[in-house]
């Protein structure tokens, strides 16, 4: 979407909801994360619009404000949680089966985590093949599905009495789909979604009722979902906001560190071979192959993208990059990642680079949910 110039940025007034598809590991920790900053137990460590600053003028002149100081965003007293999920729990008891947090903390916030009860989702078994679930919708087709979400999207803003409202997925990673004709054009999409099209899949039927209902979306898997013209089409119209292709906070985090240093000394790499193991439920859904094919090629694209082998042929041009994971279940949410990464320098005399990252998935993941939510709805004026 190009940016507009000159746009008027509007004072955020009122009550921002924020729409979460999945009320698992990663939204419970978001929004358990959220409600110990506002009573005070806890800091927004990994935050960007909540700890970051931002320069102003030259580096001498020492302006450095909070990002929320100096840009109108709303504030964390200001947000209002939903969800939808195929399971029935309320955001406290989902919180503590995680167990990302500890339940000293999760004791501390129950009556404002309990309050939140996830609405029936939109699910197909067919494309997250590790999981299944009762609290989910029916309708004729896709497309009367969309219709049921556009119309608890816009009685959920009313009783919440919300100004603003913002999806994220925060769901699993759908099985690997490429573009398809139906993608092209709205029309097409909707006909689809009348004959319940295989290419249509849940986020996407998600980002269409968000994007219809007038509401930025968010995707933080690395599902296809807004990634098509359709639905593009839709944002532009609409002038809403689109924007993720999955979190990115475990091994590809480690990537996107690393990888620009490397092209910044201009070293060589020669192969980067990642591997990680993890138990929770996203551990579980990428254990099927499909799933996994989807998360492979958002990991294996990273690298490509930021070193630019088409620039640098003598640097990158054909490097190895292999990338497994393994479904561990004694590790939990406590993901584990190592990096084997070949490089070579000056007259191409070899190096290596290793890496261990013992990390907390959810954790990481939390804070990029909270900066996407803020960035989408802003400078967008109130919907």
């Amino acid at each position: 979407m190009p940016v507009r110039q000159g746009a008027d940025v509007i004072e955020p007034k009122g009550r921002l909801g924020v729409l979460l598809v999945g009320l698992g590991a990663v939204s419970t920790t978001f929004i358990a994360g959220v409600e110990a900053v506002k009573k005070g137990i806890g800091q927004p460590v990994g935050s960007l619009t909540q700890m970051g600053t931002i320069r102003l003028g030259k580096r001498t002149d020492n302006r450095v404000p909070l990002i929320k100081d100096f840009v109108p965003l709303a504030k964390l007293e200001d947000l209002v949680f939903g969800a939808w999920d195929i399971f029935e729990d309320s955001a406290y008891e989902a919180a503590m089966h995680a167990g990302v947090l500890e339940k000293d903390l999760l004791k501390q916030l129950k009556s404002p985590l309990q309050k939140i009860k996830p609405m029936k989702a939109v699910f197909d078994q067919n494309y997250v093949k590790r999981l299944n679930g009762t609290n989910v919708k029916t309708g004729a087709n896709k497309f009367k599905l969309a219709q049921q979400l556009i119309d608890e999207i816009a009685e959920w803003k009313r009783k919440n009495r919300c100004s603003r409202v913002v999806m994220i997925w925060a769901a699993s990673t759908e099985i690997f789909l490429k573009q398809h004709p139906v993608h092209k054009t709205l029309e097409s999409f909707e006909k689809a979604m009348r004959e319940n099209h295989r290419s249509i899949a849940p986020s996407m039927i998600y980002a269409y009722a968000a994007l219809k209902s007038g509401i930025p979306f968010a995707n933080g898997a690395p599902n296809l979902t807004v990634d098509i013209p359709a639905l593009r089409t839709l944002a532009e119209e609409n002038q809403l906001a689109i924007c993720g292709k999955d979190f990115k906070t475990g091994q590809t985090l480690m990537k996107t560190i690393i990888a620009p240093g490397l092209k910044a000394r201009m070293l060589g790499l020669a192969g980067w071979y990642s591997t990680n193991i993890l138990g929770n439920r996203d551990g579980e859904v990428l254990d099927d192959p499909e799933s996994f094919k989807t998360k492979e090629e958002s990991k294996l694209s990273v690298l490509e993208y930021i070193l630019q082998p088409e620039v640098y042929p003598d640097l990158y041009k054909d490097f190895s990059h292999v990338v497994r994971i393994n479904y561990y279940p004694p590790r939990g949410d406590n993901k584990e990642g190592w990096d084997n990464i070949d490089i070579f320098g000056w007259l191409g005399y070899p190096m290596q680079i290793k890496i261990d990252f013992l990390c907390r998935d959810s954790i990481l993941r939390r804070q990029s949910c909270l900066t996407s939510h803020y960035f989408l709805i802003w400078p967008n004026a109130p919907v």
